[in-house]
């Protein structure tokens, strides 16, 4: 359910953070009863917020957060020239690439999302990614000519999956894949599981805005409540999620990532079919069963808007996803 209207805390909570993203926790809450953690990892800021556990306890599940995100970083991250995924990008247009369960995971996923998607969600559009300047910084538009040479080496049906041997190869030279819009997601998949392992039933954990709320609310309260930022980056949007955990909450938008080239704005998701970088005034958010499935129905959502939203909901039963206009 959404409530719309903000306390003077929620808003500010919002702006301290910075993120997409906030949990409106802590009202009533006895101080001694919350345990937080804020930490580095991924390129972006982690949080955790445990709640009814001890000192012992909380730690535990603090590392065992960071190892899980450590571990989806060393096989994904796009940065690491040494991260299981850039060394399938420089090999597999020469040989399979072997992956390990974890990276196959999240590729197996993907697949699933492109096609629950009509194509809207599309790891292989690095290519578009890097002709954009999201990756290295250009002054210029890209020209017709570019855009086509750039889609010609992107497309799912571009690339051979070997579901038992766990390989990947590319049919076109110069593929390469991108797990930005997916792996944050499933590195909360993977924490939340290692922390509930420990026993910890109440709390939040935040990577970057991508959030995954435990079963039980925390104390003296019914449910999470989740602030949306609003799509113009300026401040709150003024909806507020009420929430029952588990479950895992998305925002994707334009105001946090994007090049001005020739004076104008270009948001960082680009549509893979079209090659376009449109710069959408409107956010996106996802609530799903798992962290993996709200990060690419937001994304997915973004960009194709509510028109693809009820064949994305069917694909993921007990999805709710919300398109947020920005302020006039």
């Amino acid at each position: 359910m959404i409530k719309r209207g903000w306390s003077i805390a929620a808003v500010l909570l919002v702006a301290i953070l910075g993120v997409v993203l906030s949990p409106l926790i802590g009202v009533s809450v006895p101080e001694e009863s919350r345990i937080s953690y804020a930490f580095a990892t991924m390129g972006t800021r982690a949080e955790c917020t445990f709640y009814d556990c001890d000192r012992e306890q909380a730690e535990a599940a603090f590392a065992a957060v960071e190892r899980e995100f450590d571990r989806v970083a060393k096989a994904c991250n796009l940065y690491d020239p040494e991260s299981e995924l850039s060394r399938l990008n420089r090999t597999a247009d020469r040989e399979p690439f072997v992956c390990s369960p974890l990276l196959w995971a999240v590729l197996t996923e993907a697949r699933r999302a492109n096609a629950a998607s009509s194509g809207a969600f599309d790891i292989s559009v690095k290519p578009l990614m890097d002709l954009w300047g999201f990756y290295r910084k250009r002054q210029k538009i890209p020209s017709p000519e570019e855009l086509a040479a750039a889609l010609n080496r992107v497309g799912m049906e571009k690339v051979e999956w070997d579901d038992l041997r766990r390989a990947v190869r590319f049919r076109t030279p110069g593929m390469a894949l991108d797990l930005g819009g997916i792996a944050k997601g499933y590195a909360l998949d993977l924490a939340a599981a290692a922390v509930r392992e420990l026993g910890i039933k109440s709390g939040v954990i935040d990577l970057g805005g991508n959030l995954y709320l435990l079963p039980e609310p925390p104390p003296e309260r019914e449910d999470y409540r989740i602030g949306i930022r609003s799509p113009s980056g300026t401040g709150c949007s003024g909806e507020v999620l009420e929430l029952k955990g588990p479950c895992a909450v998305s925002t994707s938008g334009s105001y946090e990532r994007f090049v001005v080239l020739e004076g104008k704005r270009y948001g960082h998701v680009v549509d893979p079919v079209t090659g376009d970088a449109p710069y959408l005034n409107r956010s996106a958010t996802a609530v799903a069963p798992t962290g993996i499935e709200a990060d690419w129905l937001s994304s997915a959502a973004f960009l194709r808007g509510e028109e693809l939203i009820p064949q994305l909901k069917r694909f993921v039963p007990g999805a709710e996803i919300t398109i947020t206009a920005a302020d006039k």
